[in-house]
């Protein structure tokens, strides 16, 4: 079997030609503006413009730590799925968040994910909230993923409705 014909890799490939809709599907993620910026296999990248409504201490300009730890969770999520061969339903078990300095008034937060372990019902991730580089993180996060069947979404959920309108027979 030739890479081009692996599931995983048919899933990766829809996903980078949809990633714009993926963030778009999770209100919070849109209202909070994260966007994702590249997906690799078993890694996802994004960004959230600095605003004045995210911030969390108006003497400062600060980020609010919430915008971080919903970037991060959100961005591991999307992570594992593109480590995964088939779309798979998942839920946050835990999530820890080391803040290691501020987020900087006026600038643009960058993040990145990494799935490092799956198992058949739980997925393993890191990632790294930062300015410029990883060299100077503002915050990291582990987190492990319960994976559950997607057919047990309720029908009517935009995130099930956009995967079977993006993969259809294509995994």
């Amino acid at each position: 079997m030739s890479s081009a014909e692996d599931p995983q890799d048919k899933m990766l490939k829809v996903m980078q030609e949809h990633a714009s809709r993926i963030m778009d599907a999770v209100p919070w993620a849109q209202a909070l503006g994260l966007k994702l910026t590249k997906l690799e296999k078993g890694r996802a990248f994004a960004k959230v413009d600095w605003r004045e409504d995210l911030v969390g201490d108006p003497d400062t300009g600060v980020i609010h730590g919430g915008v971080l730890t919903a970037l991060l969770d959100n961005l591991s999520g999307v992570c594992i799925t593109t480590a995964l061969a088939k779309p798979m339903s998942m839920a946050t078990l835990d999530l820890r968040i080391d803040y290691m300095r501020p987020a900087e008034k006026g600038r643009q937060i960058l993040a990145e994910a990494e799935c490092y372990h799956v198992t058949r019902s739980v997925a393993f991730t890191r990632a790294w909230a930062y300015h410029e580089s990883r060299d100077k993180v503002i915050a990291t996060a582990a987190a492990t993923f319960a994976l559950n069947d997607i057919s047990r979404w309720a029908s009517g959920n935009t995130a099930l409705n956009m995967a079977n309108e993006m993969l259809g027979d294509e995994i």
